[in-house]
């Protein structure tokens, strides 16, 4: 039997066959170029032959090409360089003259500019992603493109191109169809001409100015009617995207175009610009009954609800300065109420129309972009009330009269004309408000507010004086002791609530606190409530009498009104019970 010969490879093949796959793929790669720098209007028949005319890939070379953004960020310098990758950073041995202005520039923006100035434009982030995150993978030729829309009045010069940069160095250019920067009629000289010659040299940066001060509402309405992209994403003007921030939320809005996405909102230090956000579970948002945006952790039900660590999480509002959805559903929807001045409360609003109306709100915890949040405002938001009681009368229904309980000078606010806003909801027929707390947000604590038993709690023996708590930190509700202080009308700390579980409840703010007196103290401080009532502690619990008498239940002694109680100031305090008018209390909506 004759054997075959064996054939053996030539030495100089090895080379020859890598010159050639070497041709292959950077033919591949350039035939992919051109298609990622296609016009805008190409159709989606001239996309599926671009893509067939692709030779295969590595996958994650093909990915890498995919993803690549507007403009690569510059090599990394040294990684000592200030808030290099989120670092905390701070200028030293500053002269009295470098030291004042810094403070005046903190004074002026309320966010430390001379810091921001000297710190890169296109400074690189640390990674804050759940590590499942970066296993996704994104078919990106179906995902649709969009247009990020960012409204500023007299922003500083480094926080706002920082905030461009970002998005062009962390943007696949094939989804980002362009940044529309709206100027709401600044009268800084910085945001002029030179403003207008940075952005002639960069791709996608459109800049359009308005002819009026608008206010975020009606300036990010102006961006959106000139957008071209399917997708609007609403951007701050101080804000830093972490990579792949911008392909969770399209892919997103793609499956559910119904779907109003946020990225998790990572804090960036307004003082030492140090990027604080963290890969855990991002927060949701919620609000109290001022109408007061508030953050919580993730509840029980909703995480039951997820399969995964990178889907979504569902939340009852947005904080209102960054989210995508698709232009056709803003639409839709209404888009903005233009009756809302400057910013504050539309946030709420478009939470509950969103919701109500048959859409979704979500938070996608693979999507991170850092904000500076401002020591304060840095400029009046005098019409803020006056949005929030649009919001409340358009969507609360009855409801709303717990946000006026809390805030009486509110139902003086002139508001404006909101009947085109209620014909929207007719025609969109929205559900009304006990729907939305009951499926959207059950966590949030319903006030009786049975008629005598809330407003303000006053003493009959000390004319004119009320229940009275203001802790110094709004984050940290509980532990603080109530006092007594002149009555001033107004809600907010001298709200209470006598509930018919003997409760007597701080519940203008989230969460609520409840009066109670610890063991072997006489003095009444304010610890956070129990929502289930079989678990109500009896320190918590007061007997209001018909008399007016309000009797500690575990202790049987009774509130009685003294001055210089508690650190020089008049407070209530446990004493025995008797008939003086100083242990009589009634409560009282408004002065």
């Amino acid at each position: 039997m004759r054997r075959g010969r064996r054939v053996r490879a030539s030495r100089g093949g090895g080379p020859l066959l890598a010159a050639v796959a070497l041709l292959v793929v950077l033919g591949a790669l350039g035939l992919l170029l051109l298609w990622q720098q296609r016009p805008s209007s190409d159709s989606e028949s001239g996309q599926v032959v671009a893509l067939a005319a692709l030779p295969s890939l590595p996958a994650e070379l093909y990915q890498r090409q995919l993803r690549r953004p507007v403009y690569e960020k510059p090599p990394l310098g040294k990684e000592s360089e200030l808030g290099e990758l989120g670092r905390p950073a701070r200028l030293e041995l500053l002269s009295k003259a470098e030291q004042l202005k810094q403070e005046e520039s903190i004074r002026q923006h309320q966010i430390n500019i001379y810091l921001s100035d000297r710190i890169s434009l296109h400074r690189r982030l640390p990674e804050r992603r759940n590590p499942l995150c970066r296993e996704k993978k994104y078919d990106y030729y179906s995902l649709p493109k969009t247009s990020v829309v960012i409204a500023f009045y007299n922003e500083a010069w480094s926080t706002l191109l920082r905030t461009v940069h970002s998005v062009l160095e962390t943007s696949p250019d094939i989804l980002l169809e362009e940044v529309i920067l709206v100027d709401d009629y600044s009268d800084k000289e910085h945001l002029k001409e030179a403003l207008e010659n940075y952005v002639a040299n960069l791709r996608k940066v459109r800049l359009i100015r308005a002819n009026k001060r608008e206010g975020l509402v009606r300036a990010r309405l102006l961006g959106a009617s000139i957008a071209k992209g399917d997708v609007l994403t609403f951007l701050d003007c101080h804000c830093e995207c972490h990579e792949e921030w911008l392909e969770p939320l399209l892919e997103r809005i793609k499956e559910e175009p119904t779907a109003v996405v946020c990225p998790v909102i990572d804090v960036i230090d307004w003082n030492t610009f140090e990027y604080l956000g963290n890969a855990g579970e991002p927060q949701i948002g919620g609000f109290d009954w001022r109408l007061v945006f508030t953050w919580h952790v993730v509840p029980e039900r909703e995480q039951k609800l997820r399969r995964s660590q990178t889907d979504v999480i569902r939340s009852p509002t947005m904080a209102g300065g960054l989210f995508a959805v698709s232009k056709n559903y803003f639409g839709y929807l209404g888009s903005y109420d233009t009756g809302m001045e400057v910013w504050g409360g539309e946030n709420l609003e478009f939470s509950f129309r969103i919701w109500q109306c048959g859409g979704s709100l979500e938070i996608h915890p693979c999507s991170h972009v850092g904000h500076v949040f401002p020591k304060q405002a840095p400029y009046s938001r005098a019409k803020a009330l006056a949005n929030s009681v649009r919001a409340a009368e358009v969507w609360m229904d009855s409801y709303k009269e717990l946000y006026y309980h809390r805030n009486p000078h509110a139902r003086l606010e002139p508001y404006g004309d909101v009947t085109e806003r209620r014909l929207l909801r007719e025609k969109l027929k929205c559900k009304d408000f006990k729907w939305y707390l009951e499926n959207v947000y059950p966590e949030l604590h319903v006030p009786e507010d049975r008629p005598g038993f809330f407003g303000m709690l006053k003493n009959r023996g000390m004319a004119n004086y009320c229940f009275d708590y203001n802790p110094s930190n709004e984050h940290e509700i509980a532990g603080h002791t109530v006092i007594l202080y002149p009555c001033h009308g107004m809600g907010q700390n001298q709200f209470f609530e006598y509930t018919s579980h003997n409760e007597i409840r701080y519940n203008t703010r989230h969460p609520e606190a409840c009066a109670a007196v610890d063991p072997g103290t006489d003095y009444v401080k304010m610890y956070l409530c129990q929502d289930n009532v079989q678990k109500i502690p009896e320190n918590q619990k007061f007997a209001l009498r018909e008399d007016g008498s309000l009797v500690h239940m575990q202790t049987q002694k009774c509130l009685q009104a003294e001055l210089n109680a508690y650190d020089g100031n008049p407070a209530p305090v446990l004493r025995p019970c008797s008939t003086s008018e100083y242990q009589k209390w009634f409560f009282k909506e408004r002065n």
